[in-house]
């Protein structure tokens, strides 16, 4: 029987001696290897804090002290330690547990968290109900120095420092982000390394905190020590731990941005066990365009939010990018408001964004980008109903984005109105542009439109009778193959491409009136505030009959797509058994 079979709560961490601790923390990193090597996830952040998590759950008594996990991308260590080791030891029950934190596994888990710099806003929510109902427990919470690019970790830690009472922030320093750092805090981060904690120049003494340092965050009994230390302070205080990305194995040491994340691969040699395939996909087709734009064009400048690779965009292709490119770290809103300055200041900006993260931009599209009416373009990847986690899901930009004025929300349906869109985006000086990329690449039958300045256009794909099924975007497919499926019922439907998320073409649709009967919406996101209610909300008076189709407003959790497809009858048979229903 290895130690970590004798973990079953941090109350057994707490009787091993520290030479046992050592032991443990290889059985840890052997246990996140095993977990991640078979169904993918985080490698480098969880392998790099394992000697912290052990030293926090040795010293602290979780759950009645609280810790806080940053984005949960630390949190593998924690979870084989609070009873959950069958979610890396078992392959048949690895996918029962998530990649982050999750209350409904654990009662050592607060919060479901998978964005970033949310901990010590957190935190201080939970210091400050333990200081008013007259509690005595320790709150702490564990970022990572990427996160601390994120406005609202700077938020948090200038409340935190006021709070004069019990908070216990570590800063996990690894001197990397998902892929390099940048700002300038981390020139300070790197002064406070190179003089072991000693600098005059500190921020967090600035703050207010009480401060120490850690040089070698990996060692067990130096954390013991330091937490020991620390453990019950009545001051705001904080930990700046410097540790090792992907501690312990090889390539994720070498190699930190490629091993922060990674798809299933081989333990030994480190090769993905996947076969991805050499299909043409977007971010290659969106990387080549751009590079090509920006040698033509050096008013054009990329933008991303800390994440690059989740574009396609390799260190080597930023460096091709050159001074074009813009990283501003792991701050989507501060992005918006570049982006929107940049267009202001006669440049083209295209800033590169994930859906879920879109989502943390909500103020800056309205106030700073939409009401200034600046021509920045956005490119909105990922957004579709998926199998991911509750805190990554992509189908929420619809409603989000598209009831925002001046915006002009795009959906292309094909590679080649993808790109159509992205030219005249960049080049039209009218309004801030938003572009839903697409999923899956789908190459056009036939030359696309190329001007998009005559607003809410829908184009006929096929035109029939009696039903008309607007597809949106992604989902124009779906709408043929579900007019291939009436037609085998003697309907010969109507297709038709909206490409306009954020308004409609009244002139089509009063013609529609003419001939059709049913009016059928295919979003590949959420109905509610979506594209299909505005269709819905246009016929109201009329005795015009109208389905929407899409995503019901819920949170889903990993669940399969093609379960959701079912659920939200989001498949050709299913259309076509709704339409028949009221026909």
């Amino acid at each position: 029987m290895t130690l970590l079979d004798k973990i079953n709560s941090p109350q057994d961490v707490k009787k091993l001696s520290t030479a046992k601790l050592e032991s443990l923390a290889q059985e840890i990193r052997a246990a996140i290897l095993n977990r991640d090597s078979k169904i993918g996830g985080h490698v480098g952040p969880n392998l790099g804090i394992v000697e912290a998590t052990i030293a926090l759950h040795y010293v602290f008594n979780s759950p009645v002290d609280k810790i806080v996990y940053d984005v949960s991308h630390q949190s593998y260590p924690h979870k084989l330690l609070t009873g959950r080791r069958d979610g890396f030891l078992n392959d048949e029950k690895m996918n029962q547990i998530s990649g982050y934190t999750n209350p409904n596994e654990s009662e050592h888990d607060f919060f479901t968290i998978g964005h970033t710099s949310t901990s010590v806003s957190l935190a201080c929510g939970l210091a400050k109900a333990r200081d008013l109902k007259g509690q005595n427990h320790n709150v702490i919470a564990v970022i990572g120095d990427g996160s601390l690019s994120g406005g609202e970790a700077l938020e948090g830690l200038s409340n935190a420092a006021v709070l004069n009472s019990n908070i216990i922030i570590i800063v996990n320093d690894n001197e990397m982000s998902i892929a390099e750092n940048h700002g300038g805090l981390y020139t300070n981060l790197r002064l406070l390394r190179e003089t072991d904690g000693c600098a005059e120049c500190n921020l967090f003494k600035a703050l207010g905190f009480d401060y120490h340092y850690v040089a070698d965050g990996n060692s067990i009994s130096q954390m013991i020590d330091i937490l020991s230390r620390v453990k019950d302070t009545k001051r705001p205080t904080l930990l700046h731990i410097h540790t090792l990305k992907g501690k312990g194995y090889k390539f994720a040491e070498e190699n930190k941005e490629q091993w922060h994340w990674n798809l299933p691969f081989d333990i030994q040699s480190g090769k993905i066990n996947l076969e991805l395939g050499n299909e043409e996909n977007y971010n290659d087709i969106t990387f080549d365009y751009l590079n090509h734009k920006i040698k033509q064009d050096k008013d054009v400048v990329i933008l991303t939010a800390g994440t690059p690779g989740a574009f396609g965009l390799s260190p080597d292709r930023r460096q091709q990018l050159g001074a074009n490119y813009v990283d501003v770290g792991i701050a989507e809103e501060h992005a918006v408001a570049m982006s929107s300055a940049l267009a202001k200041g006669g440049c083209k900006p295209v800033f590169c964004v994930w859906s879920s993260f879109v989502q943390r931009t909500y103020d800056q599209l309205s106030q700073d980008l939409a009401i200034n009416n600046n021509p920045a373009v956005i490119l909105v990847f990922s957004g579709a109903i998926s199998a991911m986690d509750v805190t990554h899901l992509g189908c929420f930009d619809i409603p989000l984005i598209g009831n925002i004025p001046n915006i002009v929300y795009l959906a292309p349906t094909t590679k080649e109105e993808y790109l159509a869109m992205l030219e005249w985006g960049i080049e039209q000086t009218e309004h801030p542009v938003v572009i839903r990329v697409p999923t899956q690449v789908i190459y056009a039958p036939a030359p696309v439109k190329d001007d998009f300045g005559s607003l809410n256009r829908f184009e006929t794909i096929r035109l029939g009778q009696d039903v008309a099924i607007l597809a949106l975007g992604s989902f124009l497919t779906l709408g043929m193959q579900t007019a291939d499926k009436l037609k085998e019922q003697g309907i010969n439907a109507t297709v038709i491409n909206p490409r306009y998320i954020t308004g409609i073409d009244e002139n089509l649709l009063n013609n529609l009136k003419e001939n059709h009967q049913i009016i059928v919406t295919l979003e590949d996101g959420e109905i509610d505030g979506g594209f299909g209610e505005k269709i819905t909300r246009f016929y109201g008076t009329d005795k015009i009959k109208v389905l929407n189709f899409g995503a019901k407003k819920e949170f889903t959790d990993r669940v399969p797509l093609d379960e959701l497809y079912r659920r939200y009858h989001l498949t050709p048979d299913l259309i076509t058994a709704d339409i028949l229903k009221i026909k």
